[in-house]
């Protein structure tokens, strides 16, 4: 989960078309291993306005490393991709800054009263806050979809009508590919943002540790989850239409 952060200070106050799958015969036809975002099957049609060409940042600021462009062919994700962009993704400069608005959202709202206020409280906002948001990019991008073997990227569809496109997006938190390009449940997102959920119970002081606390932040994070594939299938249309960012 990119920049969703945790939200638990804050709670207290069909099937589409998809993309090629990757292309395992890519690699014996000697593809290395790709890249966060990597070089488009289609180089002349991506760079055309609104053709779902990723950026590896939106705005220059925002990482997009797991964002895979329309019609891409990429090998499987190894291991080591996937420990690459869980890491990428938590230890970011970018990560630091949002995590540093979350806290103070979240002091200002005083939605954690035990953390009080002041300094000190806001240094209890800001470990927290990181600490739930690397624990769910570990979860959902390294430590589940490795034994399970899925792909943690988001293939962009970039065809068909803007319903089609937003199910397909949003559908991506129940369906992903393994690493051999078949869909299958996402796990990966599933279970591992439950776990997220439940190990932050662990750090939080006691009134916070309910059952519907953990199980209000799985949903949360879920659902903000779901929102950021929707903006990823979107963004190359509005980066084409207003900021023409390259790479």
């Amino acid at each position: 989960m990119e920049f969703a952060g945790s939200l638990r200070a804050q709670e207290n106050s069909s099937s589409a078309e998809l993309p090629d799958a990757p292309d395992v015969a890519s690699q014996q036809n000697g593809q290395g291993s790709p890249g966060p975002t990597g070089a488009s099957s289609n180089p002349a049609a991506a760079d055309l306005p609104g053709q779902g060409k990723q950026t590896k940042r939106i705005l220059y600021i925002v990482p997009n490393f797991r964002a895979v462009s329309a019609d891409q062919k990429l090998p499987p994700q190894t291991v080591k991709d996937k420990f690459t962009t869980a890491t990428l993704d938590s230890v970011d400069y970018s990560s630091f800054l949002f995590v540093a608005i979350q806290a103070g959202i979240a002091e200002a709202r005083n939605g954690t009263p035990e953390f009080r206020q002041g300094a000190a409280g806001y240094g209890r906002y800001y470990w927290h806050t990181y600490a739930d948001y690397l624990d769910e990019n570990l979860w959902v991008e390294f430590i589940i979809p490795a034994p399970l073997h899925q792909d943690s990227r988001y293939y962009t569809l970039s065809r068909g009508g803007f319903a089609k496109r937003l199910a397909y997006s949003f559908s991506r938190v129940a369906i992903t590919r393994n690493d051999s390009g078949h869909n299958t449940f996402n796990a990966s997102e599933i279970f591992g943002a439950g776990a997220a959920a439940g190990i932050s119970s662990l750090y939080y002081p006691s009134p916070e540790r309910t059952f519907t606390k953990t199980y209000q932040l799985w949903l949360t994070n879920i659902t903000i989850d779901g929102g950021t594939f929707i903006f990823k299938e979107f963004w190359p249309n509005i980066n084409g239409k207003f900021f023409h960012q390259k790479g």
